[in-house]
């Protein structure tokens, strides 16, 4: 095993925004008359749930911009030994697909991200899974409400969560 860091070379970074460049590009986008789209999570171990949810996202609009949970916030929720990947290599992966535009990694408290990611973008649409509830019953709604952006509910894909994944492999 190599200390050496990954050769990023390869990496889809120009898909990979700081929260001013979101905003900004944001902005240009909506002035083009796209319809945004966001999600946000942590999207620790990327597998088939997390494609078919982004994939369901993107199909809502044109441009879908996924808010990343920093390391410090997926810490702070799921604890001391998560995540498994580091926010720079779940970014790229993440941006790596092609039904996603944008990966904005945001670092703020795990209840901030969704409505963090809101302010910068205003999006049309933000989308969650269906363990949140219905729009009005997220975290993020009055964040949506100020901001104009309405609500969309992806279907859980039974045992494709990282919990799932993650248990299949302390149990193997």
């Amino acid at each position: 095993m190599s200390d050496l860091p990954p050769d990023t070379s390869f990496w889809p970074v120009n898909k990979i925004l700081t929260r001013e460049q979101a905003r900004d590009t944001a902005e240009q986008l909506k002035r083009a008359r796209q319809r945004l789209v966001t999600v946000n999570g942590s999207f620790d171990i990327l597998h088939a749930g997390h494609l078919s949810f982004l994939g369901e996202a993107k199909s809502q609009g044109d441009i879908l911009f996924v808010g990343l949970n920093s390391d410090r916030s997926v810490r702070e929720k799921k604890g001391q030994s998560r995540p498994f990947i580091a926010e720079q290599e779940r970014a790229a992966l993440v941006a790596a697909l092609a039904c996603v535009d944008y990966v904005v990694i945001i670092d703020a408290a795990y209840d901030e991200v969704p409505r963090t990611l809101l302010q910068t973008i205003k999006p049309t649409l933000h989308v969650n899974g269906e363990e949140y509830g219905q729009p009005q019953q997220w975290v993020e709604w009055p964040t949506m409400q100020a901001v104009g952006t309405a609500g969309y509910v992806v279907s859980r894909r039974p045992a494709l969560s990282t919990s799932a994944l993650v248990n299949k492999i302390k149990a193997s």
